[in-house]
C-alpha cells in the first residue's frame, strides 16, 4: 500500500473477539484513516454487536461514526457464534461505555456517504458475514469505482469450520459473498487456509499483557476468554482470523497470496457456503479474488505485539 497517503478504511464486522483485535491493529497504524465502523449480525445479534462496536471505539479513542447494519442475512436465517464469543458477543474484560449513540444512518448509507466524500478510493475491511457489503454493491453500483479493495475474512479453500465445507461467515450469508465475488470490485480473501495458521499462544499474549496499557491488557483479556472454547476443541492457542484481513493490507510481506477464480456454492445439502477455487484454470474464468493462503506466524505475532504497544505503556524490545 502507498505509504505517502493515508488509506481511507471502513471497518465492517460483527465484533467478536477477533474482529475487535483486528480493529485494534487498524487503529494503531498511522497509515490508516478509519472513516466509519459498520456492524452486521453474525457472532451475536445486531444490537449486541453494535453496542460492542461503540465500546471498542471508546476503548481505542476513535471519534468516528458507528452505523448499524442488517439484522439478518439476505435470504437465510441468522446463525450466531455465542458459544465462542459469549452472551454479549465480546465477553471478558469490562469495556468503557460508548461515547456516542449509533448513527442515524444505516450501515449501507454510511458506507455510501464515506465513498462519495472520499477523495481517495476506500478499502472496506469486512470481517463478518458480507451482508452489508453486498447490499451496498446492489443499491449503489455507481460507487463501485470508489472501492479500492474489499478485504474479507471468510471462506476456506481447503476446509470449513462450521461444516466440513463452509466457514462461519460464508455459511451465514453465501448469497452476499456471491454478489461480492461477482461484482468486479477487487476482493482479497483471508480464509481458513491462512487464518488457522495465524495462531498466538498463551506465553506470547503474556507479552501483550506486560505492555501495561489499557488496550494491551484488554486484548490479553479477550484472548484469555476466546481460548476457553478453543481449548475444548483441542487448540493450544487462539486462531486470530479477522486480524489477517487488516494486517495483510499493510504487511503483505508476511503473507502468501495467490490470484484465483473462486466460486461460492449456494446450494447442496453439504456444500452450501463452500468457497471453491479454480486452481488449474479449467473454467476459463479470470481470477476474481486474491486468496491469502500462508503466513509467517512469528512475524504476525510480532506485528500484533507492536500494534498493542502503540497505545502506551512499556516499550517493546
Amino acid at each position: 500500500m502507498d505509504n505517502q497517503k493515508k488509506i481511507p478504511l471502513i471497518l465492517d464486522g460483527d465484533p467478536g473477539h477477533d474482529d475487535a483485535i483486528a480493529w485494534v491493529i487498524a487503529a494503531s497504524d498511522p497509515r490508516f484513516e478509519i472513516k466509519a465502523i459498520t456492524t452486521v449480525a453474525g457472532n451475536q445479534t445486531l444490537a449486541k454487536l453494535t453496542r460492542n462496536a461503540g465500546k471498542i471505539a471508546a476503548l481505542l479513542d476513535l471519534d468516528i461514526p458507528v452505523a448499524e447494519g442488517r439484522e439478518v442475512p439476505l435470504i437465510a436465517d441468522l446463525m450466531t457464534g455465542g458459544d465462542y464469543h459469549g452472551e454479549t458477543g465480546l465477553d471478558g474484560p469490562v469495556l468503557p461505555e460508548p461515547k456516542y449513540p449509533p448513527s442515524e444512518l444505516s450501515a449501507v448509507e454510511m458506507m455510501a456517504k464515506v465513498l462519495r466524500e472520499s477523495e481517495e478510493p476506500v478499502i472496506i475491511a469486512a470481517t463478518g458475514p458480507q451482508t452489508n457489503v453486498a447490499t451496498l454493491l446492489l443499491t449503489h453500483p455507481e460507487l463501485k469505482h470508489k472501492i479500492r479493495l474489499i478485504s474479507t475474512m471468510g471462506g476456506g479453500l481447503r476446509n470449513g469450520n462450521w461444516t466440513s465445507a463452509a466457514e462461519f461467515n460464508l455459511l451465514n450469508d453465501p448469497e452476499a459473498a456471491y454478489i461480492e465475488y461477482h461484482s468486479g470490485v477487487p476482493v482479497q480473501m483471508c480464509g481458513l487456509d491462512v487464518t488457522e495458521q495465524a495462531i498466538i499462544y498463551p506465553e506470547e499474549w503474556e507479552k501483550i499483557r506486560a505492555l501495561h496499557n489499557p488496550v494491551a491488557e484488554t486484548v490479553a483479556g479477550w484472548l484469555d476468554f476466546f481460548q476457553i472454547k478453543l481449548k475444548d476443541l483441542g487448540w493450544e492457542g487462539v486462531t486470530l482470523h479477522d486480524p489477517c484481513a487488516v494486517l495483510s493490507l499493510v504487511h503483505p510481506e508476511i503473507f502468501e497470496m495467490h490470484d484465483y477464480y473462486v466460486e461460492i456454492v449456494l446450494d447442496g445439502e453439504y456444500t452450501r457456503g463452500l468457497t471453491m477455487a479454480d486452481y488449474k484454470g479449467t473454467t476459463g474464468n479470470k481470477p476474481n479474488c486474491t486468496a491469502v493462503t500462508g503466513i509467517d506466524r512469528e512475524k504476525f505475532v510480532e506485528c500484533l505485539i507492536e500494534a498493542c504497544s502503540r497505545f502506551g505503556g512499556k516499550e517493546t524490545v
